[in-house]
């Protein structure tokens, strides 16, 4: 007897649960398509601005979806080119309004410290002018189609060389061409 009310304890203590019902994808995937869908209403009539806007937003769509990768690619890139030519002046403004002019301290090593550091930083904005140039050039190419075309060989340069190294002209392979070159001179 005392078995018989230490199983009814244990049954007493452990409630039955009730156990989920999973449904299948196939039902899950129709109710999805009950929620889906639109409901008719009556249409109302569009004006003709409204007509030719949905038209050009069509043919940019349109256009966007009928690029090759590649294409897709390029247009990465120059939105990257754009946003480094924009860093690149907004630095350049900020450089040249905290660039001393000329200072003269009583001690000569820092007299020509402060030389040096102002040259430096004059050597850097060259430098990033240079840059912009090249950025500028690399957007015109993109904007007539001819970017990503090495000048030297005509060949297609690499997608890959051109995410690196994005105001390239050269392909991998004249590029070595050339840095061979210039090391048989230098070394000459």
């Amino acid at each position: 007897m005392a078995i018989k009310k230490k199983t009814a304890l244990k049954k007493k203590k452990k409630p039955a649960k009730k156990k989920a019902v999973k449904k299948s994808p196939a039902k899950k995937a129709a109710k999805k398509k009950k929620a889906v869908k639109p409901k008719k209403t009556k249409s109302t009539p569009v004006k003709k601005t409204a007509k030719r806007k949905t038209a050009k937003a069509s043919a940019k769509k349109a256009k966007k979806s009928s690029m090759s990768h590649r294409e897709k690619k390029m247009q990465g890139i120059k939105t990257n080119l754009l946003a480094q030519k924009n860093g690149l002046l907004r630095e350049a403004v900020e450089a040249l309004n905290l660039l001393p002019g000329e200072i003269n301290f009583p001690d000569m090593g820092d007299q020509a410290t402060a030389e040096a550091d102002r040259d430096f930083m004059l050597r850097l904005r060259d430098r990033e002018r240079m840059l912009l140039k090249k950025i500028d050039e690399a957007i015109d190419k993109i904007d007539t189609s001819t970017y990503g075309i090495c000048e030297e060989c005509g060949n297609e340069i690499g997608i890959k060389r051109l995410e690196a190294r994005p105001v390239t002209n050269l392909c991998i392979d004249c590029k070595t061409q050339q840095e061979e070159q210039e090391r048989i001179i230098e070394g000459g």
